[in-house]
């Protein structure tokens, strides 16, 4: 697998720990996108795209994140602590959509994004920076009308 192409969106927010927004393409032909850049204690790294855990109600049914007190739908106190743990304790929050499978995969993805966040973090200083954009749609792919 060739990563042919990685987008990188800074974000501006000074304080946050969130630096990037990426999106590779691999081999030309598939596309991974919301790829974060993330300043760690011991530098940078990368965060694959995720999405917020959930379960249901049990008086209604109605469908909570893990971290929601009340029931969206129906108001009722929900329990706490209902996620699973890790194999490390942590609650687990989040559950990734798209992942590597193996630690050499890993690694060729995060020096390839982090190398392109420096790259774009440059640009950024030169005058007239113009940001990428990342939601451009590809020239090839018909958009579907319904």
């Amino acid at each position: 697998m060739e990563i042919s192409e990685v987008r990188v969106k800074l974000v501006s927010n000074k304080d946050d720990r969130l630096k990037a927004f990426c999106s590779i393409t691999m081999d030309n032909e598939f596309v991974v996108r919301d790829i974060k850049v993330i300043e760690g204690t011991k530098g940078y790294f990368v965060a694959m795209p995720s999405r917020k855990m959930s379960d249901h109600c049990e008086k209604c049914g109605g469908k909570n994140h893990l971290r929601a007190k009340y029931c969206n739908n129906c108001g009722t106190a929900l329990k706490e602590n209902r996620a699973r743990k890790d194999f490390k304790g942590r609650m687990k929050l989040h559950a990734d959509i798209a992942h590597p499978i193996n630690s050499e995969c890993r690694k060729r993805i995060q020096a390839r994004v982090i190398s392109a966040f420096k790259e774009e973090l440059e640009k950024s200083k030169q005058p007239g920076y113009k940001p990428v954009e990342m939601d451009e749609p590809d020239e090839d792919v018909p958009e579907i009308v319904s």
